[in-house]
C-alpha cells in the first residue's frame, strides 16, 4: 500500500529542478573548468556545484532521505527514500555548447525508482514522471506512440562508441532491424520517446544516475524500461538497458539483443 504523497515529492522535485536550471544556465557556453575523470568521462566545475548544491538542499530538508549522485557518491543509498542526481547528463554537449543535455533527478523507494524528472534548463524543457501519474511535458501529458513493428522503428543510443566487444554485435544486429538511427540525444531522447517522436532507446555502460529517472517517466507515458535481460531497473542495477513505447517492439528488441 502507498503511504506517501507522491505530489509532494513532485513538488520537491521541481523545486530541485529550479534550482539546478539557475545554475547551469548561468554558466553555458562560457569557459568552465574542466576535468577528465578516472573512466575518461569529462566533468566541469558546474557538474560539481550542481550537484553539490542539490545535495545541500536535500540533506537539509530530507535528512533522513539518501542521496547517489555521479560526482559524489552515495550517502545513506539503503533508505527507505533515496534521491539519484546527474548534474549534467551529457556533459560532453555541455561543454560543446550544444543544448541536448539534461539534468536528472529521481526519486527511488526501496531501491524502485518512483520518480523521475528530465529538466533541460536552456529550451527550459521538463518531463515528469512519478507512479501513478500520467507523465508531462512542461505541463501537458505526453505518451508514448504505437509502433506496429520494430522495423518501422527509429531508435536512438548516445553513442556507438559504448558499444565494445559483444554489446557491440548486440547493438549491431538491433540497429539492422530497425527504420533508422539517430545518437546523441542522451536523456532529452527519452523525453521524446516518451512524447511519441522516438520508438526505442537503449544504452549500454551506464549507472543508476543515468537512468533511475529516465524510468517513471517512460512508464507513466505508456512504454517499457527495463535492463537488456528484461528485468526491471533499480538502483542496483547493471550498466545495459533498453526503452520502448510499444511492448511487442520491446520484446522483439531484447530478443535481438541476446540473439547469438
Amino acid at each position: 500500500m502507498k503511504t506517501y504523497d507522491i505530489e509532494r515529492y513532485i513538488d520537491y522535485a521541481n523545486r530541485l529542478a529550479d534550482i539546478s536550471g539557475e545554475i547551469i544556465r548561468a554558466s553555458f557556453r562560457k569557459l568552465n573548468s574542466i576535468e577528465v575523470k578516472a573512466d575518461e568521462s569529462p566533468v566541469t566545475d558546474i557538474d560539481r556545484k550542481v550537484e553539490r548544491t542539490l545535495r545541500e538542499e536535500i540533506e537539509s530538508e530530507c535528512s533522513d532521505n539518501g542521496i547517489i549522485g555521479e560526482e559524489y557518491g552515495s550517502f545513506k543509498e539503503d533508505a527507505e527514500f533515496v534521491w539519484i542526481i546527474d548534474p549534467i547528463d551529457g556533459t560532453k554537449a555541455f561543454i560543446s555548447g550544444i543544448p541536448v543535455f539534461g539534468t536528472l533527478i529521481a526519486l527511488a523507494r526501496y531501491g524502485e525508482p518512483i520518480l523521475g524528472i528530465i529538466d533541460q534548463p536552456i529550451s527550459k524543457d521538463r518531463w515528469i514522471g512519478a507512479d501513478g501519474v500520467q507523465t508531462t511535458f512542461n505541463g501537458r501529458p505526453v505518451c508514448v506512440r504505437q509502433c506496429p513493428d520494430i522495423a518501422e522503428a527509429i531508435i536512438e543510443t548516445s553513442s556507438p562508441e559504448y558499444f565494445k566487444g559483444s554489446d557491440r554485435n548486440a547493438y549491431e544486429r538491433l540497429v539492422r532491424a530497425t527504420k533508422w538511427a539517430v545518437y546523441g540525444g542522451s536523456c532529452y531522447a527519452y523525453g521524446l520517446l516518451s512524447s511519441g517522436f522516438i520508438d526505442i532507446g537503449f544504452e549500454a555502460e551506464h549507472d543508476p544516475f543515468d537512468y533511475c529517472a529516465l524510468v517513471p517517466i517512460v512508464k507513466n507515458a505508456g512504454g517499457v524500461i527495463t535492463d537488456w535481460q528484461d528485468a526491471p531497473l533499480t538502483i542496483r542495477s547493471g550498466t545495459r538497458f533498453i526503452a520502448a513505447g510499444e511492448k511487442r517492439v520491446h520484446a522483439e528488441a531484447i530478443r535481438l539483443l541476446n540473439a547469438e
